[in-house]
């Protein structure tokens, strides 16, 4: 749904009634989300099918009507195709507790390997990319654990120059 709505809210840079009225209603919809955040999974699906179902519906209805009107190739219309090309799929958490509206946290988290992915272009080499990931890989293990990624970075690469590997002792 946030993607749905980021295209709409990109149709409001120039006057778009349409777009207006669209993310006003995807708002609705937020704004219930936001009320049961939190919630048990029977109490969200409850109130989803009470007060979102209902909202959800007329905004289909509205799109659909809207798109009747206007002319195929017009930017609008093409954002009302793609909000409700996968519309079955948007609608997937009013019948379960345990969805959410959009996907934003799971994107988020991946943020950082998205944005890693297109540094790691300027690593060097194969060697230089082995090392970056190493070097992620540890933060990010880190991170899991609820380890300060800095500091846990910072202890072992101030120690590890002290320490002796077991083969350069002389025996």
């Amino acid at each position: 749904m946030a993607h749905v709505r980021r295209k709409f809210f990109d149709l409001t840079s120039s006057p778009a009634p349409v777009a207006e009225e669209a993310l006003r209603r995807i708002g609705e919809l937020y704004h219930i989300e936001k009320t049961i955040r939190g919630s048990p999974p029977e109490r969200r699906l409850a109130v989803r099918q009470e007060q979102t179902k209902p909202r959800f519906d007329a905004l289909r209805k509205c799109l659909d009507k809207t798109l009747l009107e206007l002319p195929r190739k017009s930017g609008t219309a093409e954002v009302i195709r793609y909000a409700l090309a996968p519309w079955q799929a948007l609608g997937r958490f009013l019948d379960d507790g345990t969805v959410e509206i959009d996907n934003n946290a799971a994107e988020r988290s991946i943020r950082p390997i998205a944005i890693g992915r297109k540094n790691w272009l300027f690593a060097g080499s194969d060697k230089g990319g082995e090392c970056a990931a190493g070097i992620l890989s540890l933060i990010e293990t880190a991170k899991l654990n609820g380890i300060d990624p800095e500091a846990y970075l910072r202890a072992v690469l101030t120690k590890s120059p002290t320490i002796r590997s077991p083969r350069s002792t002389n025996s």
